[in-house]
């Protein structure tokens, strides 16, 4: 019920039992740590594929995968893999480049803000990708991080959120799962951008837009891999092409014009025509990072633990 990324993952299983006619083990609000790995162990007991939506459950998952080797593991945002654990997860940073473009094109005062969730590189590299795509068009704007250390928690989101509205930033971006954040904005009067699913509903006349989540393709792929015999563990993380990222429409307050050029650059970003992290790149002290001509490798992006030049805030 969290409105965002879990949301996102609960419509893709809905699909799928519709799809194959089975009905899936759902386990819901499972803590990381011990907890997470006693119900990886219950549900390998009497499963074929089990799916976890954390990147906190990923040593959990590795465990119990090494003692359940016929029972296939697909982990949501994670970097370990074994022989019948794959990772998955979706290029947001080219849906949050695009968002951002429209950001820059809406600030009145140049000064955006964004509520980071943890200090992680999945939210640090698309915090950068917000900034590099706002600043493409305008080069003047400047955003401010704070972070709630939640993925989901209303009130300390609220919180965190108005802390930036406070400071003065006119368009406020969110990391986390629930809509406080941009629903404190839309009170402020002030732009608002999502996370994860399509949130134009909790702020309708303030709403920009933000990444979304289609997890079905993937699902899909896993489960007749599985049923033919031919599926192999990977680290999959998907492109705006191929349908896994994509933008929520954009809101009624966004300008056509805006629409037309956020459209244009969304075709260009499928084409391979845009590459978000390309050089030249500086951090926040001014210091090269990607020389010009260059781009960061996927392993320098999932890596990443630095910020871009025009964005305020600590790591």
């Amino acid at each position: 019920g969290d409105g965002g990324w879990t949301y996102q993952h609960d419509q893709a299983r809905l699909a799928l039992e519709k799809e194959f006619g089975f009905k899936a083990t759902v386990v819901e609000n499972v803590p990381e740590g011990a907890d997470a790995e006693r119900v990886f162990t219950e549900l390998a007991q009497n499963n074929d594929i089990v799916i976890g939506t954390s990147f906190g459950y990923m040593d959990s998952m590795v465990n119990v995968a090494k003692k359940y080797p016929n029972v296939k593991f697909l982990h949501a945002s994670g970097y370990k893999t074994a022989d019948n654990l794959s990772t998955f997860m979706g290029r947001a940073y080219q849906t949050s480049y695009l968002v951002g473009v429209a950001a820059g094109k809406m600030t009145k005062n140049n000064h955006l803000g964004y509520v980071g969730a943890y200090p992680i590189p999945e939210v640090i590299y698309t915090i950068n990708a917000f900034a590099l795509g706002a600043k493409s068009v305008n080069p003047d704007i400047d955003v401010s991080v704070v972070w709630s250390n939640t993925w989901y928690d209303p009130t300390v989101e609220r919180q965190a959120a108005e802390s930036l509205l406070d400071q003065g930033v006119d368009v406020l971006a969110t990391y986390q799962d629930s809509p406080a954040g941009i629903q404190a904005a839309a009170e402020r009067g002030k732009f608002a951008i999502g996370n994860d699913s399509d949130m134009n509903k909790y702020a309708p006349d303030h709403y920009i837009s933000n990444n979304v989540f289609n997890w079905l393709p993937y699902y899909e792929k896993n489960i007749k891999d599985w049923m033919d015999g031919t599926w192999k563990p990977e680290s999959y993380w998907g492109w705006l092409k191929d349908g896994i990222v994509d933008l929520a429409p954009l809101g009624k307050s966004v300008p056509q014009d805006v629409k037309d050029l956020v459209g244009s650059l969304k075709q260009d970003m499928i084409d391979g025509k845009i590459d978000v992290f390309q050089g030249p790149l500086l951090d926040q002290q001014g210091k090269e990072k990607v020389p010009a001509g260059q781009t960061m490798s996927d392993e320098d992006i999932l890596n990443m633990t630095w910020f871009v030049q025009g964005v305020k805030g600590t790591i």
